[in-house]
């Protein structure tokens, strides 16, 4: 890391004023969620947490991904008739200076899309960030959805007594 690289973190390390975190209803949540390409996508391997940066779009209400043969999850995730294997997906947009933004997390069950129509509609919509062959395609189905937004907390006013205000 250069000197300027260095400056630029110290600057966004330093502090702001507090905020507040605001529960957000479902369809808020995965309204923001649609609005942002890419998230992450959690799940275990291995008996132990992973986390791959993927680009998602939104059918409805599930969230859609493309996988490339040999990902981990091609190989774990079950097919579409089967129960789904557990996983987390969370995406937000949090502003470095200001702190303001949002944040979701999907938990829900991923299965892979084996309908070739469906795969190939996907393909379509959806084009892959790395340059890969992306043949799988996985659909995760939303149980829980957890959003919330951080927001700047009002100014407390100072009484001219010195006291704060109440």
């Amino acid at each position: 890391m250069n000197d300027e690289d260095a400056q630029q973190v110290e600057k966004l390390r330093e502090p702001v004023a507090p905020r507040s975190m605001q529960q957000l209803p479902r369809g808020e949540s995965l309204r923001l969620l649609g609005s942002v390409p890419l998230g992450r996508l959690v799940f275990t391997q291995n008996a132990l947490p992973a986390i791959r940066p993927v680009n998602h779009l939104l059918d409805g209400e599930d969230i859609v991904v493309r996988l490339n043969d040999g990902a981990t999850l091609t190989s774990i995730a079950p097919p579409a008739g089967e129960a789904g294997l557990v996983v987390a997906y969370e995406a937000d947009a949090i502003d470095p200076r200001t702190h303001l933004g949002w944040s979701v997390i999907v938990t829900g069950y991923a299965r892979l899309v084996a309908d070739p129509a469906q795969v190939a509609r996907y393909g379509d919509l959806l084009r892959p960030w790395v340059a890969q062959t992306m043949n799988g395609v996985l659909r995760i189905q939303p149980d829980l959805v957890t959003g919330f937004r951080l927001v700047a907390q009002p100014a407390v006013a100072v009484c001219a007594a010195g006291g704060e205000g109440r």
